[in-house]
C-alpha cells in the first residue's frame, strides 16, 4: 500500500495541474476575447507590411521608432480615415428616405436593347426579365422597388448604430500593430520557440508557411481589390457615371471584402442604358465583365506566389474561411489549411523530407 502511495499522488498531482493550466488559459482567453479581433488583425497586418517597414528602417538609419511611426500613421490613414468618410456618408444618406421615395416613383426601365436578344446563353432570358420589368406602369414599378430600397437604407441605419464599436475596434487594432511593429522581432522569435517545443523543427516550419501564407493572401486580396477598383473607376470616369469618386471607394471596400464590384457596375450600366443610350452602356458592360471576373486569375496567382500550397488548398481555404469566420476567415482559413497541410505531409513521409524518402525507395 505504501509502494502505490507515491504513485497515486503523482496521479493526483498532475491531474490537479492540468486542470489548474487548463482553468488558466480558459480565464486569459476570456479576458482576451474583447480584444482577440483586433489582435488577429493587427497581427495579419503586421506580418504583411513587416518588409515595408524593414524597409523604412533601413532608408531611416536603422532607427526603428522614426518607421513604426511612420507606419502607425500610414495605418490611420489607411483604416481610420476612409473608415470615417464612409460612415459620415452613411449618416448623411440615412435621412433621405424621403427623397428616395420621391426618386423611385419617378424611376422608370427603359425597354432593352435590340442586341442583348442576340447575346448568346443568357441574352434572351435576360432580355425577357428586362422587358417584363419595363413594361410595368409606373405607379406598379414603384411599389415594387420601393420596399426594397427602405429596407436596404434601415439596414444601413440599424448598422450605423455599431460605429462606435466598430470604430473602436480600428483604433485598438492600429495601436496592437504598433506595439508589434516594435517589438516585432521579440513576438516571432516566442512563436517559434513555443512551436519548435511543440513539435520540433517541424512546428517552427509551420510557423514560417503561416507567415508566409498571411503575406500571400493579403497581398492576393488587396493587389486584386486594388486592379479592380483601378479598372472600374477608370470604366465609371470614362462613361461618365456620377460620382465616381464615391462608387469607386464603395467598389475597394466591395473588393477587399470580397463581394467584388458587380454590385455597383450593374446598377451603373442600366442606368447609363437608361439616360445615355447604348454606346456609353455596352463600354461599362465590357469593362464590367472584365472587372468582374479578372479576380479569378489575379488572386490565385498572387497567393500562389506568396505561399507554395496546392491551388485547391488556397481557394478551398480562402472560400471556407470567408464563409465560417467572415472577412478574417480570409486569412485565417489558408494559414490554418496551411500548416494542417504542412504536419500531415510530414507525417506522411514519416518526417522524412520528400527527397530522402525517394532515395530510399
Amino acid at each position: 500500500m505504501n509502494a502505490k502511495m507515491p504513485v497515486t499522488m503523482d496521479l493526483t498531482r498532475t491531474i490537479l495541474a492540468v486542470l489548474f493550466i487548463g482553468a488558466l488559459i480558459a480565464a486569459s482567453f476570456w479576458i482576451l476575447l474583447p480584444f482577440l479581433s483586433a489582435i488577429l488583425w493587427a497581427t495579419t497586418i503586421v506580418i504583411t507590411t513587416w518588409p515595408l517597414l524593414l524597409g523604412l528602417q533601413e532608408r531611416f538609419g536603422g532607427r526603428r521608432w522614426i518607421a513604426v511611426t511612420v507606419m502607425t500613421v500610414l495605418l490611420l490613414l489607411v483604416i481610420i480615415v476612409p473608415f470615417s468618410l464612409a460612415v459620415s456618408i452613411i449618416v448623411d444618406k440615412v435621412g433621405d428616405i424621403a427623397d428616395l421615395r420621391k426618386a423611385v416613383a419617378a424611376f422608370t426601365i427603359p425597354p432593352p436593347p435590340g442586341w442583348l436578344d442576340r447575346f448568346p446563353i443568357a441574352g434572351p432570358k435576360v432580355a425577357a426579365t428586362w422587358g417584363k420589368y419595363a413594361a410595368l406602369p409606373r405607379e406598379e414599378l414603384s411599389a415594387l422597388l420601393t420596399p426594397y430600397a427602405i429596407k436596404a437604407l434601415r439596414w444601413l441605419a440599424e448598422k450605423a448604430g455599431d460605429i462606435v464599436i466598430i470604430f473602436l475596434q480600428s483604433l485598438l487594432t492600429v495601436i496592437i500593430s504598433a506595439i508589434l511593429y516594435a517589438k516585432g522581432e521579440a513576438a516571432a522569435s516566442g512563436a517559434r520557440r513555443f512551436a519548435q517545443r511543440l513539435a520540433g523543427r517541424h512546428g517552427e516550419d509551420s510557423v514560417n508557411l503561416s507567415a508566409k501564407a498571411i503575406r500571400g493572401v493579403a497581398l492576393g486580396i488587396v493587389v486584386t481589390a486594388i486592379v479592380q477598383t483601378s479598372i472600374s473607376g477608370i470604366g465609371l470616369v470614362i462613361t461618365g457615371v456620377p460620382a465616381p469618386a464615391v462608387l469607386t471607394a464603395v467598389i475597394f471596400m466591395l473588393c477587399l471584402a470580397q463581394v467584388g464590384p458587380a454590385l455597383v457596375l450593374i446598377p451603373s450600366v442600366i442606368w447609363l442604358y437608361a439616360k445615355d443610350g447604348a454606346m456609353w452602356g455596352t463600354i461599362l458592360l465590357i469593362v464590367s465583365i472584365f472587372a468582374i471576373t479578372i479576380d479569378n486569375v489575379v488572386r490565385p496567382f498572387l497567393i500562389r506566389k506568396g505561399a507554395d500550397l496546392p491551388l485547391i488548398m488556397i481557394f478551398a481555404g480562402v472560400i471556407g474561411g470567408l464563409v465560417a469566420f467572415g472577412i478574417l476567415g480570409l486569412f485565417i482559413g489558408p494559414v490554418v489549411l496551411a500548416v494542417s497541410y504542412t504536419l500531415l505531409e510530414t507525417w506522411v513521409l514519416g518526417g522524412e523530407p520528400e527527397g530522402e524518402v525517394a532515395e530510399g525507395d
